[in-house]
């Protein structure tokens, strides 16, 4: 661990023979084609686009930075949708037998469908985007919802949820207490949990819905693949409790092997439950506690998932903390592109990743990091905006008002 006077810390991963046998399991390349075929099938999917920063990349001296820009998946401004589509998707299946050449987006709606599940209510705890996305699906199948938030939630994101028809049940404390207390309440009531973290006894639905983001990683292979580009060199992915980089790292790694990207794992300063864990470095994933306070609302989890916890053990390379500032920056950054660069819409826990590339890139102290990770000129970063804006208020704040301010000792003297 290295920690510096920037405000962030970093854990690099020394990887002898790596033990793929996680990723091998979670992550076939043909449960890919099967969450892309299913998505494919929703009214209103369509590939979201992969972004070059050239402009930017040649500001910070490397070969591309490419960004798969999920501000306007299925209407819901977010890539949380892939994962809790293709698990109710995958949930009823298993319920109720459906073999693959049967199953389709279609024949889910269809009364049959309906008759043999009979009265069921899906349930979860969120954040924000994981509950919107479950709402959404839930409302498209027909089936009522029930969504626990903790008590920091914004207003907007509650309201959001409730848009697609749940019932929005506040919770105080965390979001792990959220998920705690859901776990609770659905055996009590006998609902059904499409919750995105695992525990002892609860992994199937969890697999599920990682397995569903890896649309967005198959659909990124394409697009590299139109640009000239085998793959990229280099993937900074957010996290909270790791389904979405357990996805991406072990996606790619199933994909390449020993030829797989430089991985690097983004969290909160005060939510860097993986962070830990690889502190501890004992092979088993560790909680952090506390207020878990932070902008990146996505992120603030205290308990890393077990699942995803044993394929990132395997595949990142470094483990990376940073201060809400520098998602801040990020999100600033994507907002006021140089000239012939795009323009994208990025919320906090999307932003992130690009704060940190850009820290470790322009500041002095970062050089070791920098060194270790080998980005220069010939990488091809990758990025994940996963989210648009989905918290106008907070939005503001940052973009319009300028919230979460780069100390002045950080600020770049770059032209």
């Amino acid at each position: 661990m290295i920690d510096t006077e920037l405000d962030i810390a970093w854990i690099l991963r020394e990887h002898g023979e790596r033990d793929l046998s996680a990723s091998r399991e979670l992550f076939p390349i043909e449960m890919a084609r099967k969450s892309r075929k299913f998505h494919r099938q929703i009214p209103g999917y369509r590939t979201s686009p992969l972004l070059a920063l050239p402009h930017l990349s040649a500001m910070f001296g490397v070969g591309g930075i490419w960004v798969k820009d999920e501000a306007s998946r299925m209407e819901l401004n977010s890539f949380k949708v892939l994962g809790g589509s293709f698990a109710l998707y995958r949930f009823i299946q298993e319920r109720l037998g459906i073999p693959d050449d049967k199953m389709s987006y279609e024949y889910l709606l269809s009364k049959e469908v309906k008759d043999r599940l009979g009265s069921i209510t899906f349930a979860s705890a969120t954040d924000g985007n994981h509950g919107r996305g479950i709402a959404w699906a839930a409302q498209k199948l027909g089936h009522p919802c029930v969504i626990y938030v903790h008590a920091e939630t914004s207003r907007r994101r509650i309201d959001a949820i409730r848009g697609y028809g749940a019932t929005v049940k506040i919770i105080e404390g965390t979001y792990d207490d959220a998920v705690r207390q859901i776990a609770v309440d659905s055996a009590k009531y006998g609902w059904e949990i499409i919750s995105d973290t695992s525990w002892d006894g609860y992994t199937a639905v969890p697999t599920w819905i990682m397995q569903g983001y890896t649309t967005m990683l198959a659909e990124a292979q394409e697009q590299f693949s139109a640009q000239g580009v085998v793959k990229p060199t280099h993937i900074f992915v957010q996290a909270g409790v790791g389904a979405l980089a357990a996805a991406v790292t072990g996606y790619y790694h199933n994909l390449f092997g020993p030829d797989a990207p430089v991985c690097v794992v983004v969290e909160p300063d005060n939510a860097a439950c993986l962070f830990h864990s690889a502190e501890v470095d004992d092979g088993k994933p560790h909680s952090v506690g506390g207020a878990l306070d932070t902008i990146m609302a996505g992120l603030a989890c205290g308990e890393p998932s077990p699942i995803a916890w044993d394929v990132l053990r395997e595949t990142v390379d470094a483990f990376v903390t940073v201060p809400d500032y520098v998602a801040a920056k990020g999100m600033r950054i994507y907002a006021t592109p140089l000239k012939g660069d795009p323009f994208i819409v990025s919320g906090e826990s999307g932003a992130v990743t690009l704060g940190a590339l850009v820290t470790i890139m322009q500041e002095k102290g970062a050089k070791a990091l920098k060194e270790a990770l080998r980005l220069d000129e010939d990488s091809q970063v990758l990025l994940i905006n996963s989210e648009g804006n989905t918290d106008p208020v907070q939005f503001r704040r940052i973009i319009w008002e300028g919230s979460n301010p780069v100390p002045r000792q950080h600020w770049s003297e770059r032209d």
